[in-house]
């Protein structure tokens, strides 16, 4: 039986089974508990499903056995939704986790959106005999993942494609970058951001001079067109730059084709991972070994851990370049189970016990192709009295 937000759950007997723990993530908490049910129904193992969140999600918190509602502040959480009261107002986050699943026997932690605050107290998280996943082993590693400058930097040392990037912080040295570089397609990005936030390709290069309608990027916000004047008009009097320094890169635009690859990986290795690419509405899914051949070393080099997610894209020539890690799962692992291999259960049932070590020889080839189309599903949710 499930337990409402905020209530600790409870078990009646001595002999509690091993529990897999998913904390607040970004977008496919939902889908990745639904996995995990659908591997627990198939399992002669028995073992608990747990979910949490800072905010009541009772769509989420339907496909756990437990849930509880993680501490929270207006200082560090911030989003669309409203705040709520900490459960425990005086206890960090990660400590909240570490002594809940240490009564609830959790034998796996996928950390979610603040796997850099769990990093940080590994030591704890490994003496009490849990498996830590927070996409990579130190937090070092997760800054350098998070900062895309210090990213490119990265790869580069380790001889790894990667897409090159200027940085610039004020008008001046953005409008020095655009000088040295402007005779090719460019596009600007934060050094720091999910979800394409603050991206956008500049009106450079264009062989037949047009520039892009200044009231383009105002109609058609998904194109992610600007004019390059205008860009540097509202960069320069931005009140929200002048009050938040936001560091920007300048890149090289890529022409070719755009791959998400979800990425199951141990400590640099990776043990399974599905490739996908989107025409349209459409995500095509299979396998690419020219994208795996960038990502493979990728994945070694920042030593990653958990269930991951890279993105590449390729230059005119066709090589793929990587665009950027995001240290936690993609809001779209949840198409992986359309190929026939379901990468959520293909990590949590090795990390939990029920299976051996996953091969990428093997899961690659029992992995088939097809097209999926995401669509859009309603769910229904009671007035939480808290909020």
């Amino acid at each position: 039986m499930k337990n409402p937000a905020n209530d600790s759950p409870h078990t009646t007997s001595t002999a509690v089974p091993p529990a897999a723990w998913l904390a607040e993530g970004q977008s496919s908490q939902r889908d990745m508990l639904a996995s995990l049910q659908t591997l627990k129904a198939q399992s002669e193992t028995p073992f608990n499903i747990i979910a949490s969140h800072r905010h009541n999600r009772p769509e989420i918190f339907e496909f756990a056995d437990s849930v509880y509602r993680e501490p929270s502040s207006s200082a560090t959480d911030s989003d669309e939704q409203a705040m709520l009261e900490p459960l425990e107002p005086l206890m960090p986050r990660w400590q909240f986790v570490l002594e809940q699943a240490k009564n609830n026997n959790v034998k796996v932690l996928l950390t979610g959106r603040n796997g850099i605050d769990y990093e940080a107290h590994r030591q704890a998280f490994d003496a009490a005999g849990i498996r830590l996943l927070t996409g990579a082993t130190s937090v070092a590693a997760l800054e350098a993942i998070d900062d895309k400058f210090a990213f490119m930097q990265q790869c580069h040392q380790h001889d790894i494609p990667v897409a090159n990037a200027w940085r610039f912080d004020n008008v001046a040295e953005l409008e020095a970058l655009l000088a040295t570089h402007g005779h090719q397609p460019l596009c600007v990005k934060p050094v720091t951001g999910i979800f394409a936030q603050g991206f956008w390709r500049l009106d450079l290069a264009k062989n037949d001079g047009e520039q892009y309608d200044s009231f383009e990027h105002l109609y058609f916000t998904e194109e992610k067109k600007i004019n390059t004047l205008q860009f540097i008009n509202a960069y320069a009097n931005s009140l929200m730059v002048h009050e938040r320094p936001i560091p920007m890169l300048l890149m090289p635009y890529l022409s070719g084709q755009e791959y998400s690859i979800d990425v199951v990986c141990e400590y640099g290795e990776v043990l399974a991972a599905i490739t996908r690419y989107k025409t349209g509405k459409i995500q095509h899914i299979g396998y690419e070994q020219s994208v795996m051949d960038v990502v493979i070393p990728l994945i070694k080099a920042f030593g990653c851990d958990g269930i991951v997610s890279v993105q590449t894209k390729a230059d005119d020539d066709g090589q793929h370049r990587v665009l950027e890690i995001n240290s936690r799962p993609s809001g779209g692992i949840g198409y992986t189970t359309h190929s026939g291999v379901d990468l959520t259960q293909v990590g949590f049932s090795y990390w939990l016990g029920l299976t051996d070590k996953p091969k990428l020889v093997d899961i690659a080839q029992q992995i088939t192709p097809c097209q999926v189309r995401s669509i859009m599903v309603s769910v229904k949710i009671e007035e939480d009295a808290g909020e």
